[in-house]
């Protein structure tokens, strides 16, 4: 039996994604063709989903403001009109910069050293069978303490400043980075390994042309995990104990029952993490390309 696309049309290939009827003998089957768009129909596409997005989130809005008061107490989920006022008011003031500044910073310090220690102490134990068998179980066993639960101990040790949240955030993002990087050294063809050797190879050349390419997109898979959490990280130790930073606002705002603060700080971090995502993504799009 001759596969289905073989009894495509040439014609309807070049049309948008639409289904098409294909028979062979007595049976009949009719599958969705996904085909690549032009230019321009590309961008009407993406500009769809974007207005879409948009029009979705305008009528939630919409709706939770008109929920809120007549159908559901405004204590209880406040409003978006006065959670602008609260954003408003922040941003007038100044008052949001000195906050997004300690927390951003937390943040960037511990991804850097977390996924730097991630990568770096995965392709060693990737590499080196005999001592990732060795230390197998203390990592384990670290790997299993609920993070939160060391943020005491962190302050304690380092104070309530910078260090502390820089740690707690490198912790967090350490083991998200380290096992996928683990993984990914693992999963390296030992075919591709004994041609390079073969060839005359050295170390660095296994490394940075079969090693480090093979496992890039786990590498990266672990950097997406931990981009995340590494805003995670910060915010629970400015919650734990800070005098600044959005987990303090976030702190404060619930201690105080306000409600409108409370979502207008976690309506930052939402904004904060989407767009870390996106630079993931966008990263991984150029190195992808340069391989």
């Amino acid at each position: 039996m001759k596969k289905v696309a073989d009894m495509i049309d040439v014609q309807a290939v070049k049309a948008p994604t639409h289904p098409v009827t294909a028979t062979s003998g007595e049976s009949e089957e009719t599958v969705w063709l996904d085909t690549p768009r032009s230019g321009r129909d590309r961008w009407l596409h993406i500009g769809a989903i974007q207005f879409g997005r948009l029009g979705m989130v305008a009528v939630l809005l919409a709706v939770w403001q008109v929920a809120s008061g007549r159908w559901v107490d405004e204590f209880w989920i406040s409003k978006p009109s006065a959670i602008w006022d609260v954003l408003w008011g922040w941003i007038s003031r100044g008052e949001i910069l000195t906050h997004l500044e300690a927390t951003l910073t937390e943040m960037a310090l511990g991804l850097f050293f977390g996924a730097l220690g991630g990568v770096v102490f995965g392709f060693v134990l990737g590499r080196v069978k005999w001592l990732a068998e060795l230390i197998d179980p203390l990592v384990t066993a670290v790997y299993s303490l609920p993070k939160i639960a060391l943020a005491p101990l962190f302050i304690l040790w380092f104070g309530v400043d910078l260090l502390s949240k820089v740690v707690l955030t490198a912790v967090v993002c350490f083991f998200l980075v380290f096992y996928n990087t683990y993984a990914g050294v693992r999963a390296v063809d030992d075919d591709l390994v004994d041609v390079v050797r073969v060839m005359g190879g050295q170390r660095s050349d296994l490394l940075l042309k079969v090693v480090l390419p093979s496992s890039a997109t786990w590498i990266y898979t672990g950097l997406r995990l931990a981009v995340p959490y590494a805003l995670i990280g910060a915010v629970v130790g400015e919650i734990v104990a800070s005098n600044k930073g959005l987990g303090y606002l976030l702190a404060h705002a619930a201690g105080t029952f306000n409600t409108s603060a409370t979502f207008a700080a976690l309506f930052i971090l939402m904004i904060i993490a989407t767009f870390l995502n996106f630079l993931v993504d966008w990263s991984e799009k150029i190195t992808s390309r340069r391989q």
